[in-house]
């Protein structure tokens, strides 16, 4: 059986968020065994899975990224929607749109010190829309 829903996820700043008991508020019942595949509908925010445990994780993600692609990059030509525009494509594409997660038991199969992440990379973001696929 498939089923799926697109909702949104409430607005965030910039930054890494645990967003973990945000997705499973909306999604249904799940199976007792099967897949659920995340998408987040958007070119300047992603999502993955990561430790949920530290905080100071989600700070230095922010960081290291911030290093990697920083804004007011000189050679940058997609400038229309600010500094932060290009920066937020660069980075999102790096981390990726979708994940696929096990569910064993009627539960998500994450790992102890795991929990799925919303990554925004814009400054003043909109709610992000992501569509849910529950395979079992």
């Amino acid at each position: 059986m498939v089923s799926q829903q697109t909702f949104r996820l409430s607005a965030r700043p910039r930054g890494f968020h645990v967003v973990t008991r945000e997705i499973m508020e909306q999604l249904p019942d799940l199976p007792q065994t099967g897949l659920l595949h995340l998408f987040i509908q958007h070119t300047s925010a992603a999502i993955t899975v990561n430790e949920a445990a530290d905080p100071d994780v989600l700070t230095d993600f922010e960081s290291i990224f911030n290093q990697l692609v920083p804004e007011n990059l000189p050679f940058l030509v997609h400038t229309l929607e600010g500094p932060d525009d290009m920066p937020a494509h660069i980075k999102a594409a790096m981390i990726g749109h979708s994940i696929m997660l096990p569910i064993s038991e009627g539960r998500l199969a994450l790992g102890t010190w795991q929990g799925i992440y919303l990554c925004e990379f814009r400054n003043r973001a909109s709610a992000r829309c992501i569509v849910a696929t529950v395979y079992g």
